[in-house]
C-alpha cells in the first residue's frame, strides 16, 4: 500500500496533470489514500473502511473469504464468480489481496504514526457491521487527525458503496460542499 500511495498514485496524479485531488478510497484504497494525503497536498480526502492497523476480527473475515472462494470455483453464486464480474484476472487480484492479509509478515502492518501529518479535510466513513475492521480504526486515525470528520453508517457492512449508495453519496456530498 506504501508503494501505491507514495509512488503509483503521485506518478498517476502527474501523467493526468492533476494537482491537489478530492481522493476517495474504499477499504485498502481507503489506506492508500491516507497515507497519500499524509506526504502529498490534497484538496480532501474520504477513507471508507480504512485499515490502519490489523485486527483479528479482520484477519478472521479474509480467512473467511479465502474459503468461500476455494470451495465453489465455478460456482454462478460463488464468491470467485461474483469477483470475477469486476475484475479481469480475478485470482491475481484475490490471492494477491488474501495472501498479504494473511501472511504473518503483515501482522504488525500499522500506519497510525504515519497520519499525524495529513491537513486536507478528512472524512472517514465506516459500516457499523463491517466484518472486516471495527469503528477503532477511525478512532485511530482520530487519535492522529483529530480534525477529521467520522461518521458510522447504521445497517452497513464493509460495502456502504452497495449497502447504503443513497446515504453514502449524501454524507460525501455534503463533506465535499464544504470543502474549499
Amino acid at each position: 500500500m506504501h508503494l501505491e500511495a507514495h509512488e503509483v498514485l503521485p506518478a498517476l496524479l502527474e501523467a493526468l496533470h492533476i494537482a491537489r485531488p478530492v481522493l476517495v478510497g474504499h477499504s485498502d484504497g481507503a489506506t492508500i489514500a491516507l497515507l497519500h494525503a499524509a506526504r502529498h497536498e490534497l484538496a480532501a480526502c474520504v477513507a471508507i473502511a480504512p485499515h490502519v492497523f490489523v485486527e483479528k476480527m479482520s484477519l478472521h473475515a479474509i480467512d473467511q473469504a479465502r474459503q468461500l472462494y476455494e470451495a465453489a470455483p465455478e460456482s454462478p453464486d460463488g464468491l470467485r464468480q461474483r469477483l470475477a464480474r469486476h475484475h479481469r484476472d480475478v485470482d491475481n487480484a484475490f490471492w494477491q489481496w488474501n495472501d498479504v492479509w494473511l501472511s504473518a509478515a503483515f501482522r504488525s502492518f500499522d500506519i497510525r504514526e504515519e497520519l499525524g501529518s495529513i491537513k486536507a479535510p478528512l472524512l472517514l466513513i465506516q459500516g457499523v457491521n463491517d466484518e472486516y475492521g471495527s469503528m477503532e480504526q477511525l478512532g485511530a486515525i482520530q487519535k492522529e487527525v483529530p480534525h477529521a470528520k467520522r461518521v458510522a453508517m447504521e445497517r452497513c457492512g464493509h460495502s456502504p458503496h452497495r449497502d447504503q449508495p443513497d446515504q453514502l453519496l449524501g454524507v460525501v456530498q455534503s463533506f465535499l460542499v464544504n470543502v474549499k
